[in-house]
């Protein structure tokens, strides 16, 4: 298996959730979204980490749930990885933490909000784009003040 990088520390998160109890995919997914904020992961990303995992060695299927819902395991193998990757591990439940607060102090509606200017920036008008840039240029300045300087930028 891989060293962990993004797909790597989503593993390290799935393996970590199914350590402390087995799951089923769709549990799995609510968990990283409950636990981590990692906004909605799709069945696309997760059962393909799953298959993965279970190909590894690393997690096992261990019957089924309610409407036949396949129930994952982490094995002792899936131990021994988390332990051998704890530090990868710590800095991937640091990166979801601070995912997590970034998107619950507005990082959500950014995302959000450049997504939309990203999807329509060719049909701006000059004057659109004119005041973009004013508002994108203070509000940077604003956030690199406050993060360096720790008060209010007013």
């Amino acid at each position: 298996m891989e060293r962990p990088k993004f797909k790597g520390h989503l593993k390290l998160l799935v393996l970590y959730l199914l350590s402390k109890k087995p799951m089923h995919g769709y549990a799995v997914m609510k968990g990283l979204e409950e636990e981590f904020g990692i906004p909605a992961p799709s069945a696309g990303v997760i059962y393909p980490i799953l298959f993965s995992l279970k190909r590894a060695g690393l997690i096992e299927t261990v019957g089924t749930g309610r409407r036949e819902k396949k129930v994952y395991k982490i094995t002792e193998d899936g131990m021994k990885y988390l332990k051998e990757h704890e530090e990868e591990l710590r800095e991937a439940i640091k990166l979801a933490r601070i995912y997590k607060e970034f998107s619950e102090m507005g990082g959500r509606e950014l995302r959000e909000a450049f997504k939309l200017l990203f999807d329509r920036f060719d049909n701006l008008t000059e004057k659109q784009r004119e005041e973009l840039s004013k508002v994108i240029r203070e509000f940077a300045k604003k956030i690199k003040f406050i993060v360096e300087f720790g008060g209010s930028y007013e």
